[in-house]
């Protein structure tokens, strides 16, 4: 059974994803027609934030194991409140990309002290604990793909800041109630967490490892696709709030891939599932980025969130699936993502401005990093580990 604090912690995660995906993710729209920033601009400032993300995501889950979950947790809340708040009265491209990387520092406190927090508790197994952090957050962020287009088109495109910025203030509201939740549950009972030790140290390490190595890959095709919606989206004739829409169905996706390898774990501490997860995923890359057609554009986003369900689900749950140090831990598996946040916009940004005038450079140079990374996937399957 899930105790009431833990329900307040899944409550502040899925609060917390929405309005982080509604700020993020559409920030790029904002710049475009703001800013009139195109392709390698909104790559460029991807690039910048996903190097922020590495850093501050590692310290983060340092601080969470140092300091504890919860206090991490106010700082970052209101750390993520003050960057909005900037965000609403500063309106040269300059502060926006800095208020940007600010409100990702705040994020990289949030999420590993939350992964941690919701992955302890007495008498819960991890994988059902994972599991339903996973279907929440993945819930919160379909949900908010699929809304904020057609919200910005009603409210204004000044709602990417104040409607995430009250959004958090709920969370910051919320999480004295579940602190307490937490303090009163401690005093009666035992912080083991039955976890699923079944396989050898060994392996469990090297899948670990593995999983924090493919992890970024699917994070740089992710932070490839999201700036390039709105070149993608005009190419197709879509408005925002279709955008938002039709490009929301691999999140979608990616959360029906969450629920299911949370009831069926059979593809724990088993490499072909993580391979086969690691190709659909660089297939269908190409095809959400090249296609010439909507019904292409749905069907590669179908398995394009199957696919890095599978891999970011590897990368969490062997990351908890320790008897100590998970936030620690929990820090590392977020700037691995950072790392994808970072590399994917880079390489694109870059290709842009070298090879100006080639069609879909972005998406062929992102493309052969991703099969170079399965090349190094294949090499760690059979890497010994001492």
């Amino acid at each position: 059974m899930i105790s009431p604090a833990k329900i307040i912690f899944y409550l502040i995660e899925l609060i917390n994803c929405y309005a982080a995906v509604y700020y993020s993710n559409f920030l790029f729209f904002y710049l475009q027609r703001t800013f009139g920033f195109g392709a390698a601009e909104n790559l460029l400032t991807a690039a910048a934030g996903g190097l922020v993300y590495i850093i501050a995501a590692w310290q983060g889950g340092r601080l969470a194991q140092r300091y504890g979950c919860i206090r991490i947790l106010y700082i970052g809340i209101i750390t993520v409140i003050s960057s909005l708040a900037l965000g609403m009265v500063l309106v040269t491209p300059a502060a926006q990309v800095s208020v940007y990387c600010l409100w990702t520092i705040g994020i990289c406190l949030i999420w590993p002290a939350l992964e941690a927090q919701i992955c302890q508790q007495p008498g819960a197994s991890l994988p059902k604990l994972v599991g339903i952090y996973n279907v929440t957050w993945a819930g919160g962020g379909a949900v908010a793909y699929f809304t904020t287009g057609m919200l910005l088109e009603r409210l204004g495109m000044l709602s990417l800041f104040w409607l995430p910025l009250g959004l958090t203030i709920v969370e910051l509201a919320l999480l004295p109630c579940a602190a307490r939740l937490l303090k009163k549950e401690n005093n009666y009972q035992s912080r083991e967490v039955p976890l699923n030790l079944a396989v050898s140290p060994q392996i469990a390490q090297r899948f670990l490892t593995m999983a924090w190595f493919a992890n970024p890959f699917s994070y740089v095709a992710i932070n490839t696709v999201i700036p390039l919606i709105p070149s993608l989206a005009e190419k197709l004739g879509l408005s925002t709030g279709m955008a938002g829409i039709v490009c929301s169905l691999w999140m979608f996706a990616r959360l029906g891939a969450f629920a299911a390898f949370w009831r069926w774990t059979g593809w724990h501490y088993r490499f072909a599932w993580l391979a086969c997860s690691y190709l659909l995923m660089i297939v269908c890359f190409f095809g959400i980025l090249l296609t010439p057609s909507l019904s292409l554009l749905l069907a590669a986003q179908i398995g394009f969130g199957l696919s890095i369900g599978l891999i970011y689900y590897s990368s969490l749950y062997y990351s908890m699936n320790v008897k100590e140090n998970q936030g620690s831990n929990a820090g590392l598996h977020e700037a691995m993502i950072g790392v994808g946040l970072f590399v994917g916009p880079a390489c694109g940004a870059a290709a842009v401005y070298l090879v100006p005038g080639a069609i879909g450079i972005g998406a062929w140079s992102v493309g052969g990093l991703l099969c170079a990374g399965f090349c190094g996937l294949l090499y760690m399957k059979n890497f010994r580990i001492k």
